[in-house]
């Protein structure tokens, strides 16, 4: 196996990484390795699928109507 070295990591991400790891009982090493596999796997999506989980999702929720200016409310809380 290939070994990486990566220098320079800035403290609050090396402790976040740390934390990530503790939370998953993973040595900082397994959590690096989960992480870089994560963000390098493709998985295929199958359009029908996709779709037909909008439409039940939109289906589900028709009743809620939420106006533009509701909308622009919740998206400005706690916006400076």
């Amino acid at each position: 196996m290939a070994t990486i070295t990566v220098k320079n990591i800035p403290d609050t991400l090396y402790e976040t990484l740390k934390h990530q790891a503790a939370e998953h009982y993973r040595s900082i090493n397994s959590e690096i390795i989960y992480l870089i596999r994560q963000a390098t796997t493709c998985t295929a999506v199958d359009p029908g699928e996709h779709l037909l989980a909008a439409r039940t999702l939109r289906e589900k929720t028709a009743q809620y109507i939420i106006s533009h200016k509701e909308l622009t409310k919740v998206k400005n809380e706690g916006r400076p």
